[in-house]
């Protein structure tokens, strides 16, 4: 109940009177029990209240009123002031030591308070700032909210923390303290305003800082191992890649590779019919052209990661694009049902970018679906919507987020077909990355046994040419 400040004065004041004025109609009801000359133990509550709550003043200021009221009013001869006998010495005396013991009691009851406050005051500090630099993502936010605590924790109109080895220009307005890390190298600073009592920036220096280093320099450090595990996960990463890459590569390439060393080892052969040897031309052709695909693919998925793949512009009709897609890159046309809403605007993106993309989507659809391929194009929200479906044996639902993924295959259903499995897993992602770069999106809906359906949304520039 003691208050880690004193009351007012001029409440305590109104307390000495009241407490000695009741203490002395007190005596005046003792008188019928008790000797007068005992009744002096009267006044020590009131001695003992003041000087616990008021101080050693008003303390001392009780004993003199208590030992002045004791004598003028119940020792003889009443009405008049005499400390002649030695008992009213013994009772001044016991007055005075009661209140400057009581009051140094108090004195050290409210130091240890306000010790014990501060100390909490530091430590929900402390912990505030663990809280805002130690679990918060972003560092320069959990640095600005950590000033801000600090702040609020001391009274100050603002704080800062500025990160870094370089101190800060500070100007005549703010104070700067250094934060340094177990090397004692510079980590960061705290800027403060420069008109701080002196006792609030003993506080700061001696307090304050030495928990805000430690914090700032493990806070530092966290950053470093995130970047770090960022770092290696990349790095795991492109090692899955190019894993990938060599398996997609050694298998796709071995292929069409072997079957045009065998062929043109055949040709040589003198008992060739010509029949035989047409076949044999034709198959060196195919495979040739399928390796040159497969080497498109890569340089274009090599362009899109490496952010080459700029777009050139240009007013492109859709139907045009699909049209163009769908005669098939190795001269084979793929049988599509296109359907293609009236007054279809053109568009404003690369065309052999698109083109490719479109292109790789029905060869997709065509690898894993029966004919024919139905290709729905409308416009809608200021964007071009080109549907295509299939009638393939769908995707499952756990790996349609993975599709896109390069050298990602889907695993076909078991009543798939071996022609499910043909490719390098390269055209989805290539489809994606090209339509992105001409600021549309790709999405898949499909159900296993009942088709796949690819949703490309393509924005219409506000002015048509």
């Amino acid at each position: 109940m003691l208050p880690d400040t004193r009351p007012r004065l001029a409440l305590g004041i109104g307390a000495v009177a009241l407490t000695v004025a009741i203490a002395t109609v007190a005596v005046y009801a003792l008188k019928q029990v008790a000797p007068v000359v005992s009744l002096s133990v009267v006044y020590l509550p009131a001695v003992l209240l003041v000087s616990t709550y008021w101080g050693v003043s008003l303390g001392l200021l009780t004993a003199l009123g208590s030992a002045a009221s004791f004598n003028f009013f119940h020792l003889p001869p009443t009405g008049h002031f005499t400390i002649a006998d030695g008992r009213n010495w013994v009772a001044l005396a016991a007055f005075v030591v009661v209140a400057l013991t009581t009051s140094a009691v108090a004195e050290v009851a409210r130091a240890r308070t306000r010790e014990a406050e501060r100390r909490r005051a530091e430590a929900d500090l402390a912990a505030a700032l663990a809280r805002e630099l130690l679990l918060g993502d972003d560092s320069a936010r959990a640095l600005s909210s950590a000033a801000r605590r600090i702040a609020e924790a001391l009274g100050l109109p603002s704080a800062a923390i500025v990160a870094g080895p370089d101190p800060p220009q500070t100007g005549e307005r703010r104070t700067a303290f250094a934060l340094r890390g177990a090397d004692g190298a510079r980590i960061g600073t705290l800027l403060v305003p420069a008109d701080l009592d002196s006792d609030a920036s003993a506080e700061l220096g001696e307090r304050v800082v030495p928990t805000l280093e430690a914090l700032v320099a493990i806070a530092q450090r966290r950053d470093a191992l995130q970047r770090e595990r960022v770092e290696t996960e990349a790095l795991r990463r492109s090692d899955e890649i190019k894993t990938a890459l060599l398996r997609a590569v050694s298998h796709d390439l071995r292929t069409p590779l072997t079957s045009v060393v065998a062929a043109g080892h055949a040709l040589g052969a003198d008992s060739l019919s010509p029949t035989e040897r047409s076949e044999l031309s034709d198959t060196v052709v195919s495979q040739a052209t399928r390796l040159a695909r497969l080497v498109d693919k890569l340089l274009d998925l090599s362009r899109l990661q490496a952010g080459a793949a700029q777009p050139r512009a240009d007013w492109v009709s859709v139907e045009d694009l699909l049209s163009t897609a769908a005669a098939g890159e190795d001269g084979e046309p793929i049988d599509v049902q296109l359907n293609v809403d009236p007054d279809i605007p053109e568009i404003r993106a690369d065309a052999a970018q698109l083109e490719r993309a479109f292109a790789n989507l029905l060869e997709n659809a065509r690898r894993y679906g029966a004919a024919p391929i139905s290709v729905r194009v409308r416009a809608g929200a200021g964007r071009v919507l080109v549907n295509v479906t299939d009638r393939g044996p769908g995707i499952d639902p756990a790996e349609q987020e993975r599709i896109f993924e390069p050298f990602y295959q889907a695993r076909p259903p078991r009543d798939a077909g071996s022609s499910a499995r043909i490719g390098s897993g390269l055209g989805l992602a290539i489809v994606k990355g090209f339509v992105e770069a001409n600021g549309g999106q790709i999405d898949v809906e499909s159900l296993p046994g009942q088709g796949t359906s690819f949703l490309v949304s393509l924005p219409v520039a506000e002015t048509e040419r």
